[in-house]
């Protein structure tokens, strides 16, 4: 179990209009200019927006592998330990958090966990 930066990175960039900006410490992942993903190579961990329903489930389920990161705008951020999570539930977390930001000219041929695993 446990999924690599560059495998993440390619989940990323299968998602329609996504875009990246890099700063020192992490890096940025929007779609037309808003967040729905962050990347903090040293502690190889990612932030993703979700739902606080799904925010204080997944901290309660695996809190040694999901950690609440903040609470803004009705949502809840989680932080994810990417060497305590497989791939297909990681695709599935990424997919969400871009659903939850994506505007709806790109939500009507969206892509699936199974096409971002394939990438």
């Amino acid at each position: 179990m446990g999924v690599e930066i560059e495998r993440f990175l390619r989940l990323v960039r299968a998602l329609p209009g996504c875009e990246h900006t890099e700063s020192d410490r992490y890096t940025t992942f929007r779609v037309r200019g808003k967040p729905f993903g962050y990347l903090w190579p040293d502690t190889a961990t990612v932030g993703l927006k979700q739902t606080l329903l799904e925010q204080t489930a997944l901290v309660a389920e695996r809190p040694e592998v999901f950690e609440v990161q903040f609470t803004a705008g009705g949502f809840g951020w989680v932080v994810v330990h990417l060497d305590g999570i497989d791939l297909d539930e990681l695709s599935e977390l990424t997919l969400e958090a871009w659903y939850l930001t994506a505007p709806e000219e790109l939500l009507t041929v969206p892509p699936t966990p199974a096409t971002l695993v394939e990438a």
